[in-house]
């Protein structure tokens, strides 16, 4: 099966898995996945992930963290789609639940969170919405 937005395929697996409240849930890796759960557990989103390489591209295999029986990430949004890029200048980096909960960037940098990416000073594609 051919997925054409591997982002979104990501985040909807993690969304799905802490709604019917798994442990684990694994995704097809690469390198853009890895940063992106580098930075959910930075953030304290998730609560760890794993590399499995293979012949292939290998898997990730991310640990969902829940306080009681809620889920640690309330909602995630993808915004940037392979239809419609949506870019933010350093000027314009958005701002997700008033600061609440973060924005990931593609920057020139490397994939950051808003936070980090107006401390750098660069703008980016807008990947995704946590909160």
């Amino acid at each position: 099966m051919q997925i054409t937005d591997a982002i979104a395929d990501m985040l909807t697996r993690i969304r799905n898995a802490g709604n019917a409240g798994h442990a684990t849930v694994e995704i097809p890796a690469s390198n853009l996945k890895k940063a992106i759960a580098q930075i959910l557990l930075d953030e304290g989103y998730i609560a760890g992930y794993d590399v499995k390489e293979d012949s292939k591209q290998g898997t990730i295999t991310v640990t969902l963290k829940y306080a009681g029986k809620k889920h640690a990430i309330s909602g995630i949004k993808r915004i940037s789609k392979p239809g419609l890029r949506t870019y933010a200048d350093k000027e314009n980096l958005p701002y997700v639940l008033g600061g609440m909960g973060i924005a990931i960037i593609s920057t020139s940098k490397g994939v950051v969170t808003d936070k980090a990416a107006r401390k750098m000073g660069v703008g980016g594609e807008v990947l995704a919405y946590v909160w």
